[in-house]
C-alpha cells in the first residue's frame, strides 16, 4: 500500500505536530460532518434502522462534541508540563512534554459505526498522528458516507480510509504501524493483539463481556425499570455497554419483571416491531444467533421476530449453563437470574468476569460499596446505565477480557500520545557523588539524598 509510505513521510516532516494545523483539520471534518449531516442520517437508518433521535443522540452529536472538546484541548494538552524534581537531581529541571505515535491504524466496528469510527479518530488527529481508517463491512451504508466525509475533509496523507471485508483488516494488521486501536470483539481483539507483537505495535482494545445489571430490593423500581429498559434496548441491544443480563433480588422479581414489562409498553408501544423507531439487527447472521440464543429459559415477554427484528424480550428461568449466559447476547434479549444475598452476585458475575460495564441500582450505602470496590469491570453507574460513556472528563475502557487502555475526552489524547519524560541539567555546577571511586562518605551522601 503505497499510501502507507506516503503517510511515513508526511509524518516525518512535523506538518501535524503543529497546533494550529491540527485544529483546522478538525474544523474541516466538523464542517464536513454538518454538510453531510442528513445523508449520516440515511446511512445509520439503511444499516441498523436508526432514527434521526437516536442517531443524532447516540452517534452525530458526540462526534461533533468530541471535535470541539478537543480543538479547545489541543493548546492546553501539548503544553510542556513541569514537575518536581527531586533533590537528588538538582540542580536542574524536570518536564514532560507529549509526543505523537506517528502512524495508527484504527479498525471500528458496526453497532455504532459513525461514533465508534470518527471519536478515536479525532482524537488520534487532534493528537498529531496520521491515520489509516477501517471502518466495518457490516454497516456498509455508514463506512460509504465516512469514506467520502473523509476524502472530502482531510488529505489522504493524514487520513485514508480503507474499505473492504476481514482479509483487509488482517492485511492491515500485518504492517507495521506506530498504535493499534481496535473496537470490536473479545475474539478478534486476541488477534489484533497477536498481531500487534510481531511489531511490538502498542495496541488499545476496546472490547465487550456480559454487563450485568443488578438490582437490590432498596432500589426505586420503577425508576431502575425505565432506565434499564432505555439502556438494554437501545440500538436494539447492539451496545457493547448494555447490560447483558438481569441480577435481581428474589423479594423484587414478580414486581420488577412487570415494570420492565410496562415500561417497553411504554417506550416501544405493544408492537414494537411496526415503531419506526424501533430499528433492525445488523444482518441475518447476527439474527439467526440471537434465535437461537432464545431457545434459554423461558420467554416471560416478547419474543415476536420478522426477518430484521426481534422485539425487546425478557428471558426467565435461566441457569449459568444456558447458551444464553455464555457468550455476549448484543441483542434485545434480557435473561435475568435471581439472588438471595448480594454477596452472591460475585460468583456469578466471576462466571463472565471482568465486564466492560455493570449498573447497580440500589439505595443502600453499604450495598454500592460492596460492589464498586471489589468487582473488576471497566465503567459503570450507580441507577442508570449507559451515561457514563458520556462523561468527557474521564476514560472509557475495559478490564481484563473487555480490553486494555481507555479514551474520552483528554483520555483520547493520551491513548494516542507518548509522554517524554525529559530533566534538563544546569551545567554550573556538577556533584561528584555518583562518579567512582566510591566510598563510605559518598555513600551515606547518597542515602541522604535519596531519602
Amino acid at each position: 500500500m503505497k499510501y502507507l509510505k506516503k503517510q511515513d513521510d508526511y509524518f516525518g516532516q512535523n506538518f501535524t505536530r503543529n497546533n494550529g494545523f491540527r485544529k483546522n483539520q478538525l474544523r474541516k471534518l466538523y464542517f464536513a460532518i454538518e454538510k453531510y449531516e442528513k445523508e449520516i442520517e440515511k446511512a445509520l437508518y439503511l444499516d441498523l434502522g436508526k432514527s434521526q433521535t437516536e442517531a443524532q443522540m447516540t452517534e452525530i452529536g458526540l462526534v461533533k462534541q468530541a471535535i470541539r472538546f478537543n480543538i479547545k484541548e489541543i493548546n492546553r494538552f501539548f503544553k510542556v508540563k513541569r514537575v518536581k524534581t527531586p533533590l537528588s537531581n538538582q540542580p536542574g529541571k524536570s518536564y514532560f512534554l507529549r509526543q505523537p505515535y506517528g502512524k495508527v491504524l484504527i479498525i471500528s466496528p458496526w453497532n455504532y459505526p459513525f461514533l465508534l469510527t470518527l471519536e478515536p479518530l479525532v482524537g488520534a488527529i487532534a493528537s498529531g498522528n496520521v491515520v489509516t481508517l477501517k471502518p466495518s463491512e457490516y454497516s456498509e451504508n455508514t463506512s460509504l458516507i465516512i469514506k467520502e466525509i473523509i476524502n472530502e475533509a482531510l488529505d489522504r496523507t493524514v487520513c485514508e480510509v480503507v474499505l473492504g471485508d476481514y482479509k483487509v483488516a488482517d492485511h492491515l494488521l500485518n504492517q507495521p504501524f506506530d498504535y493499534i486501536f481496535f473496537t470490536g470483539s473479545t475474539a478478534v481483539g486476541k488477534i489484533v493483539m497477536e498481531k500487534a507483537s510481531k511489531h511490538l505495535t502498542p495496541v488499545t482494545l476496546e472490547l465487550g463481556g456480559k454487563s450485568p445489571v443488578i438490582v437490590d430490593k432498596s432500589a426505586n423500581l420503577k425508576l431502575a425499570a425505565r432506565r434499564i429498559v432505555f439502556g438494554k434496548y437501545l440500538n436494539l441491544g447492539q451496545t457493547c455497554i448494555a447490560p447483558d443480563y438481569l441480577l435481581c433480588d428474589e423479594t423484587i422479581l414478580e414486581e420488577l419483571l412487570n415494570l420492565i414489562k410496562q415500561e417497553i409498553i411504554k417506550q416501544f408501544s405493544h408492537d414494537p416491531l411496526t415503531n419506526q423507531n424501533y430499528g433492525k439487527i445488523i444482518n441475518e447472521r447476527h439474527h439467526l444467533r440471537l434465535r437461537r440464543l432464545m431457545e434459554s429459559g423461558k420467554i416471560y415477554y416478547g419474543g415476536k421476530l420478522n426477518d430484521t427484528q426481534i422485539e425487546p424480550t425478557i428471558i426467565t428461568e435461566v441457569s449459568l449453563e444456558d447458551a444464553i449466559m455464555k457468550e455476549e447476547i448484543f441483542g434485545p434479549l434480557l435473561p435475568v437470574l435471581t439472588f438471595k444475598d448480594i454477596r452472591d452476585v460475585y460468583d456469578i458475575i466471576e462466571k463472565n468476569k471482568t465486564p466492560l460495564a455493570l449498573y447497580l441500582f440500589t439505595q443502600d450505602e453499604v450495598v454500592k460499596r460492596l460492589i464498586m470496590r471489589n468487582i473488576p469491570f471497566g465503567g459503570g453507574a450507580i441507577n442508570d446505565t449507559i451515561v457514563h460513556i458520556a462523561n468527557h472528563h474521564y476514560g472509557f475502557g475495559g478490564v481484563g477480557s473487555s480490553g486494555m487502555g481507555s479514551y474520552h475526552g483528554k483520555y483520547t489524547l493520551k491513548t494516542f500520545t507518548h509522554e517524554k519524560s525529559i530533566h534538563e541539567k544546569k551545567n554550573w555546577i556538577d556533584i561528584p557523588l555518583r562518579y567512582q571511586p566510591y566510598s563510605t562518605k559518598k555513600t551515606k551522601w547518597i542515602k541522604f539524598f535519596l531519602k
